[in-house]
């Protein structure tokens, strides 16, 4: 593992008024997984696209070294026939198609110009065996989940003959058992002599699997970790990540709790297709003016079908129970009646709920609330401006001005407009989904930041965490949901990771 496979030397990328990258350098040994840290908006993602081809040669200053040749990609398929093969975030899969036509997909086994879907499957069988995965081909990807899903995405890199795999964010969307067996096969890989780049913020996953990890900051290389290194601690990537030592991963807060705002009854809920399936039973919880409460358990324990039921039964069929505002029982059951009650729902799915990422920050930000700023049917355009501005200014977005297209922002600045647009709304009560899915650490302290204000500005917040450490860092109190039950709730001083998983992983519910 001494020999080095990869060599960028001073990229630089610039687009219309942003220089993404200036003159970043990276060095990677043959045979190792090599993690990239950095805030989002640091320029990570892009320099992957310059070596995986996405940015041809000649749009890009500097150079690259593979296997001791200069690469000159000119396109995807050109960095793929040198065995650099990159998967991104958002996972380029046909749903409606089989594993195995999405394995061999501008690549079909072929015999007598028919596609030979025996020999096909055969070999789709034998790549998914290799990966781990124990689907049959003829499976549509539709069917299967975010984690296996990104296992077809490895098997299909493996079919083409991968020296240099490329992972953007491969767990920021799956569960911790999901999460576990692909960073297993990482290791496999690594030990079959292919070399990996992972982009990650989840910095125990890093500190755990990487041997070599750089930090990029702001389009510039910071430095390179040896992992083995003791002094390679998660504070130190940290304090390269952000360019400064964060004292603590939560901001201060004083709570300064009031009476109930908000409170559920007996809320039941069915599955919409398995009518008979109970996704949420007979769940109760309230939250008080000025408190931010939790709500943890494990992937399907319902946290998310419970909070968009809520929200304007955005989920399920055969929903039952009572929602009180301020002690008095309102309609929920339209997403226009759930606003109009005092209620917002920021979505763990931000790209496909919560924004439209084809238009600028102004229009979304006023989306959730036109009506106060329509007349007659028209929208004020200035008022439509004033307002996105503030919230520009307030929330420390980084763009240019509002008219800045919500698609080219990083995930923590395309959240913030998210949040935005419901406290455009001026909620009673605000529903977070997964706030920081997917952020890093110097963007999530500033999500919590504003939580931290809204909460001192009398406002409730309920908080949905699949991080346990997030719940503890910034809630006072914390609900646990197991098979659609409430099993139990701790105020902050009682909560212990071992404690919530335990009341996570029952059945019977506890009343306390």
């Amino acid at each position: 593992m001494d020999s080095t496979i990869l060599q960028m030397q001073d990229i630089t990328k610039t687009f219309p008024g942003v220089k993404a990258l200036d003159g970043v350098n990276l060095s990677v040994r043959e045979g190792e997984i090599h993690a990239i840290c950095g805030e989002n908006g640091a320029g990570k993602s892009t320099l992957m696209k310059v070596l995986s081809g996405v940015y041809p040669h000649g749009s890009y200053d500097g150079k690259i070294l593979f296997n001791g040749q200069e690469l000159k990609a000119s396109s995807i398929k050109d960095s793929e026939a040198e065995g650099i093969v990159i998967i991104h975030q958002e996972l380029a899969l046909v749903p409606y198609l089989s594993v195995a036509e999405n394995l061999f997909l501008g690549n079909e086994t072929k015999r007598r110009g028919l596609i030979d879907w025996q020999e096909a499957n055969q070999r789709a069988a034998k790549l998914l065996a290799r990966v781990g995965l124990a689907e049959s081909p003829v499976t549509p990807v539709g069917q299967l989940g975010v984690g296996k899903q990104q296992l077809v995405e490895i098997a299909k890199a493996l079919n083409k003959d991968v020296k240099l795999l490329i992972l953007d964010e491969p767990t920021a969307a799956l569960n911790d058992d999901d999460s576990e067996h692909l960073l297993h096969l990482l290791r496999e890989l690594r030990e079959q002599g292919i070399t990996c780049i992972i982009i990650s913020h989840k910095l125990g996953e890093i500190e755990d699997i990487a041997n070599n990890t750089t930090i990029i900051r702001d389009g510039q290389t910071v430095e390179s970790l040896d992992m083995a290194d003791p002094k390679s601690t998660q504070s130190r990537i940290i304090q390269g990540m952000v360019g400064r030592a964060l004292s603590a991963r939560y901001p201060d807060r004083e709570p300064n709790i009031g009476q109930v705002v908000f409170e559920v009854r007996d809320w039941s809920v069915h599955h919409p297709t398995q009518h008979e399936r109970i996704v949420v039973n007979k769940a109760s919880l309230d939250v008080r003016a000025g408190e931010i409460v939790g709500i943890a358990g494990l992937m399907g324990a319902g946290r998310t079908e419970l909070a968009m039921s809520i929200f304007g039964h955005s989920y399920g069929r055969g929903i039952s129970g009572t929602v009180l505002m301020d002690g008095r029982p309102v309609d929920t059951s339209t997403v226009g009646k759930a606003i109009k009650a005092g209620i917002a729902y920021v979505s763990e799915d931000r790209k496909k709920f919560g924004l439209n990422l084809l238009e600028d920050i102004r229009v979304n930000t006023t989306a959730a609330g036109l009506g106060k700023i329509s007349s007659r049917g028209f929208v004020n355009g200035n008022k439509e401006i004033q307002i996105a501005e503030h919230y520009r200014k307030s929330m420390r977005i980084k763009a240019p001005s509002v008219l800045a297209k919500t698609g080219n922002l990083s995930g923590g600045n395309q959240q913030k407009v998210v949040l935005g647009k419901w406290l455009h709304t001026a909620p009673e009560l605000l529903i977070l989904d997964e706030p920081t899915r997917g952020i890093d650490v110097g963007a999530k302290y500033e999500i919590y930041t504003i939580i931290n204000e809204l909460a001192a500005s009398g406002k409730a917040v309920l908080v949905i965490s699949s991080e346990l450490p997030e719940l503890l860092g910034i809630c006072d109190r914390i609900y646990t949901l197991a098979y659609g039950r409430m099993t139990g709730q701790l105020p902050k001083s009682e909560a212990t990771q071992e404690r919530l998983m335990e009341l996570m992983t029952i059945e019977k519910e506890i009343v306390r």
